[in-house]
């Protein structure tokens, strides 16, 4: 698959990439290394694990970190009621109690979470493991292990190695730093908030049907209050549910009933901070900059 070709198939499934960023792709999928994206809450990491499964036409498959993350959660876990009905049934057998440990404590009965699960899919998928700064360090230091033999231990049955390998995908918000370890093992880009010429091509290719004057207005305001001081800068999906409101409504103008187009602001900002500090004058301000 050349870069064009990726570039279509994932502007096809709804991303819109930049030249870096399709580099960064095509190098993680044929050196078979991890990708970690860093950038701000909003700018579109998780989805471009979502493009990317759609565009290699294969499943993803996602870890959501968060703290106190453990391997029950992200590897495996026995199904402990199975077990138990199990060992019931075969009280009156004639096996002994070594046969029915064995066969108790095999991949029967063995219930897969994320990591476990990715390795074992006959056509590689797509692996998203979201915020891992969420994660704790000795659960990255787990994964580290994982990610670099693709392969997992359990003590009651021996190692299982990967059927496939799986194309990674780590994200990260910056919320701490993460290992050196962890970051040599991986590829590496920054994902950024994007300019207005990209941000109106998302737009345009999520909301085909939205007019042009008014999608240049959109992203032009929503540009500018990036710009202010607010607490959770709005993202692309904030742009993208807005737009979405502004055509249920029919505004065609966002300074043709400023009103309207104030109330719909809760589509973009989401603290009470926020929606104090953005009052109609400034909504007037950044609406006479987008036009």
């Amino acid at each position: 698959m050349t870069l064009e070709d990726l570039k279509s198939k994932l502007k096809g499934a709804g991303y819109v990439a930049d030249d870096a960023l399709c580099v960064a792709l095509d190098l993680s999928l044929r050196l078979e290394r991890p990708l970690l994206l860093e950038g701000e809450a909003g700018v579109g990491k998780t989805d471009i694990a979502k493009a990317l499964a759609t565009a290699l036409d294969t499943k993803l498959i996602r870890l959501q970190c968060y703290e106190g993350l453990d391997a029950n959660s992200a590897i495996y876990e026995w199904n402990y009621q199975r077990q138990l009905l199990a060992i019931k049934a075969h009280e009156k057998s004639d096996l002994d109690a070594d046969a029915i440990e064995q066969h108790i404590f095999s991949q029967d009965y063995l219930l897969m979470r994320p990591l476990l699960e990715s390795i074992s899919q006959e056509q590689p998928p797509v692996l998203l493991v979201d915020e891992i700064d969420r994660a704790d360090m000795e659960f990255e230091a787990y994964l580290l292990e994982i990610l670099s033999e693709f392969q997992i231990t359990v003590p009651e049955i021996g190692t299982i190695e990967a059927t496939s390998i799986p194309r990674v995908i780590l994200t990260s918000n910056s919320t701490r730093d993460l290992s050196d370890a962890l970051r040599r093992r991986c590829l590496y880009t920054y994902v950024d908030f994007p300019d207005l010429a990209k941000e109106l091509a998302i737009l345009q290719t999520r909301q085909p049907g939205i007019e042009a004057a008014v999608g240049r207005q959109i992203v032009g305001f929503v540009q500018e209050l990036r710009k202010e001081e607010l607490e959770k800068v709005p993202g692309i999906a904030e742009t993208l549910d807005w737009a979405a409101a502004l055509m249920a409504l029919d505004i065609k103008s966002l300074d043709e009933d400023l009103e309207r187009t104030q109330a719909t602001l809760i589509c973009l900002l989401k603290t009470e901070a926020d929606l104090k500090s953005v009052t109609p004058e400034v909504t007037s301000r950044l609406a006479g900059k987008a036009a």
